[in-house]
């Protein structure tokens, strides 16, 4: 029986079954691709495996979940929550090894989750949207992690609805923040939709998109393993994907990926040295709204359907148009005004390309090359997740016996840091932090600064990024 379409988001297919296993980790086929792609991709594996593990944490977490009461919170969601929502600055939570079975909802910008192992944490929940929809009282979201706030990252662990039904919408995670970062996880879902990160400045999918520093969404994701059913993976705004593993559980879906790029010409659904796998006959890609796709240095399995990424235009089984089809379809029209917008570089199938996996960066907007394509490539230089460059003293300043040293982006203080003066003296680090401006008290108003020691603290930047990077302690 067909399934009532949703109303919020048009990337659904009306198609419902319950697995036979709703929770098995279906495996990543291995690919035998031909000679000539096998050694250069053998040399992007060995690199993702170095990259696998991810460094350890740099900084003591501010706070800590355990399950057993060995932390300062046994949930995820009573120590997000203890973080106020106008945070501006960076705060760690650091999640011991346990399965924790809620849902978690992130409204604070700058918050870092970080799990102890990828497998070994594990956020899960069975939650359906139907579900959700019907149960008037759950104000923690329709996905097992909601996002709420900008810069958030999420790293080392794995999410996973365990609704347990193929083809209908079952969100792992779901964000409406700006600059969110995701890295070394596993997101599983055997619904629709597992990641969907869907900011938008028309206030459809973000109630308070006038808090936010950005009208629309920038996300990055690095190293992750996510698998799901109709347009599991399905950003709006930018996104950049690298190293990642995607795997489709449904053999009627129409597509595994999604993208809306209609907002702005510039948005890009950029994918790099991810490897595609799923059941027989899995569909790659599509799009409702104008979307932007470039697939660089990626892999796909022999089970992969020819059929090249579209547009939707209804009934999707292209039979005879309904007045409701006609309707929908000249909606979206408005929506799609840039054409067809889907290229490839270096891509390769399993037993043999399509025709459509040729080569085509020529052809895209501005004929990038295929070291242009970065992640600050992909978001206008606007945002550099992978910069490893740490804030900078710009300017300092003395007025009585307080001295303000401004950075070139804010920052955030941990520990009590010294501001060391030419008298071998020091100044205390007052206030300040969450801003690009930190203020230190002296009892020597007339000794110059020389440098700062971090005093067995940090001072790190603020904004979301693939690492914590650190200020320098130089002057200018």
């Amino acid at each position: 029986m067909r399934a009532a379409i949703q109303p919020r988001h048009l990337g659904c297919y009306p198609f419902a079954q319950r697995a036979r296993h709703p929770r098995v980790n279906l495996p990543m086929r291995p690919l035998s691709l031909p000679r000539r792609v096998r050694t250069a991709l053998g040399l992007l594996a060995l690199t993702a495996t170095a990259l696998a593990q991810p460094a350890p944490l740099p900084v003591k977490p501010d706070l800590t979940v355990a399950a057993d009461g060995s932390g300062d919170f046994t949930t995820i969601q009573a120590a997000v929550a203890s973080i106020p929502r106008d945070n501006r600055e960076r705060r760690i939570v650091f999640v011991k090894d346990g399965t924790y079975r809620e849902k978690v909802r992130v409204d604070a910008s700058y918050v870092t989750l970080r799990g102890q192992s990828r497998t070994g944490t594990r956020l899960e929940f069975s939650q359906g949207m139907n579900d959700y929809r019907a149960n008037r009282g759950d104000t923690l979201g329709q996905a097992v992690l909601n996002i709420n706030g900008d810069d958030f990252v999420l790293e080392n662990l794995t999410v996973e609805n365990t609704h347990g039904v193929i083809g209908t919408h079952a969100f792992a995670i779901y964000g409406r923040g700006d600059r969110t970062v995701i890295q070394d996880c596993d997101v599983f879902s055997q619904g629709n939709d597992t990641l969907s990160l869907w900011r938008t400045g028309n206030g459809q999918f973000s109630e308070d998109a006038a808090n936010h520093s950005s009208p629309n969404g920038r996300y990055y994701h690095a190293r992750l393993k996510v698998r799901g059913s109709v347009d599991f993976v399905c950003p709006r705004g930018w996104c950049y994907m690298t190293d990642s593993e995607l795997y489709e559980v449904n053999p009627k879906a129409e597509a595994a990926m999604w993208h809306d790029g209609s907002r702005d010409p510039d948005m890009k659904f950029v994918m790099r040295r991810c490897r595609f796998d799923g059941v027989e006959n899995w569909g790659f890609a599509r799009w409702h709204h104008d979307a932007h796709f470039y697939f660089v240095d990626c892999t796909f399995s022999q089970a992969m359907r020819d059929r090249a990424p579209y547009r939707v235009i209804y009934p999707l089984n292209g039979g005879e148009a309904t007045d409701a089809d006609r309707k929908r379809n000249a909606e979206l029209a408005a929506t799609n005004v840039w054409g067809y917008r889907a290229y490839f570089h270096h891509s390769h199938r399993e037993g043999g390309d399509y025709a459509w996996h040729q080569d085509s960066l020529a052809k895209a907007p501005g004929a990038p090359r295929p070291e242009q394509i970065t992640a600050k490539w992909t978001f206008a230089g606007k945002w550099d997740p992978e910069n490893p460059t740490g804030p900078a003293v710009k300017t300092i300043s003395t007025a009585g016996n307080e001295i303000t040293v401004t950075f070139s982006e804010p920052v955030t203080v941990k520990g009590q840091p010294l501001l060391m003066l030419s008298d071998s003296s020091a100044a205390d680090y007052k206030s300040g932090s969450g801003t690009d401006t930190l203020v230190f008290t002296t009892a020597n108003a007339y000794a110059a600064p020389t440098r700062i020691d971090f005093n067995g603290g940090a001072i790190i930047a603020t904004e979301a990024a693939a690492a914590i990077r650190f200020a320098s302690a130089a002057l200018p």
